[in-house]
């Protein structure tokens, strides 16, 4: 197993603890083609939940867990040591939370400097992004969005520090500029609510963006509008704060995923090569992967893979990041006959020890792996 880099974060609430228990599974117990499920980390109350994280190089998972398994509800962020597999105290939130991202000063997720915790960057159900010191995580500063509904999923750009984050919801229909540079703030916005000329005009909701590098842009997941029935992916220029391009698609994305070949993966199996939408639109989608869909999905580069979380609401796709684009195994890990049936919609990956992460309704996060990974292989 890869070392990881030693990141002290000192997460408070320790009575919230004695909630919790780790329960390890026999490493043999669950097996699905090439992965096992390592154990699962029981979290008995988690009921409603959203997107979660994985910061690699700090080790740890993140999961905004809206505490409604609790009367009254405890919203929260549940914390996952990703090396050890231990639950760690839970940051409280004074809303639910939806969205979540981890950042650095840095900014480069690889040059991380030694011992910084970092920020962690969550959406708000009163419409704020809430900005988590992680070295003192009862610092908690809030950004509002200036909407009535929840702030929802956001992605980082580091080289001219903002977050980018969206307000779902049909009231709102827009996304928000946060700069990240000293206390943070509100620099702008893109309307998708039909009010700006020349705008997409959302009638799905607004979902998962992601940041490019090469190209410097965020790109953004609408799952239908006006123009496009089926979807589209928006590129949108950070430093202009508009809408360069827009690619159209054939199966209404939710979930967004950079992956190997400056291309992109949406949560329903489409394929887009960026350059070629940047020269024709119309013709971004290369492919589309059949029989996957999901709210949030997740690249991991250390296995050049990409996760789907909760497909029919209790399996994850596992979809090969490279061409062909073929779907390469499932991780069974929900039960649907149970009562109440278990549910997921969200996963995400730790790239240095691939383990993966998934969250499961009334029973706690599952942790599998590949067989040949290290992991207790007979």
């Amino acid at each position: 197993m890869t070392p990881k880099k030693s990141i002290a974060l000192t997460l408070l609430v320790p009575a919230a603890v004695a909630l919790f228990a780790v329960a390890y599974a026999d490493s043999n117990e669950d097996t699905s083609g090439s992965y096992k499920r390592l154990t699962t980390i029981s979290i008995p109350d988690l009921v409603g939940f959203d997107i979660s994280w994985v910061d690699s190089a700090s080790g740890r998972y993140y999961l905004a867990d809206r505490g409604t398994g609790n009367t009254p509800p405890t919203p929260r962020i549940d914390v996952i040591d990703t090396e050890h597999l231990k639950l760690l105290d839970p940051i409280p939130l004074s809303t639910a939370g939806n969205g979540v991202v981890a950042i650095h000063k840095s900014g480069d997720d690889d040059q991380k400097d030694e011992g910084e915790a970092g920020t962690l960057v969550v959406g708000g159900s009163d419409s704020t992004a809430i900005f988590i010191d992680l070295a003192h995580p009862r610092a908690q500063f809030a950004v509002s969005t200036g909407g009535q509904m929840r702030a929802d999923e956001l992605a980082f750009d580091p080289v001219h520090h903002l977050i980018l984050i969206a307000n779902d919801r049909p009231v709102d229909l827009f996304v928000t500029f946060i700069s990240t540079t000293n206390l943070p703030h509100r620099v702008g916005k893109i309307f998708y609510d039909g009010s700006v000329p020349g705008n997409p005009k959302s009638t799905g909701g607004i979902e998962q963006p992601v940041w490019d590098g090469v190209t410097g842009k965020f790109y953004l997941a609408i799952p239908a509008t006006t123009d496009h029935a089926n979807g589209e992916v928006d590129e949108i220029d950070p430093v202009a704060m508009n809408i360069t391009h827009r690619f159209p698609t054939t199966c209404g994305p939710a979930g967004l995923a950079l992956i190997p070949g400056q291309r992109l993966m949406t949560s329903c199996g489409d394929v887009l090569d960026i350059k070629a939408g940047q020269q024709n639109e119309a013709k971004a989608v290369v492919f589309t992967v059949p029989q996957v869909g999901a709210d949030e999905i997740w690249f991991n580069p250390g296995d050049e893979r990409v996760y789907f979380g909760g497909f029919m609401g209790i399996n994850v796709p596992v979809v090969n990041a490279l061409s062909p684009y073929n779907k390469l195994d499932n991780l069974p890990v929900g039960n649907s006959t149970l009562v109440p049936p278990h549910t997921t919609h969200s996963v995400a990956a730790d790239s240095e020890n691939n383990r993966i992460f998934v969250p499961v309704s009334h029973e706690g996060v599952q942790v599998w792996a590949r067989h040949g990974n290290g992991e207790g292989d007979d």
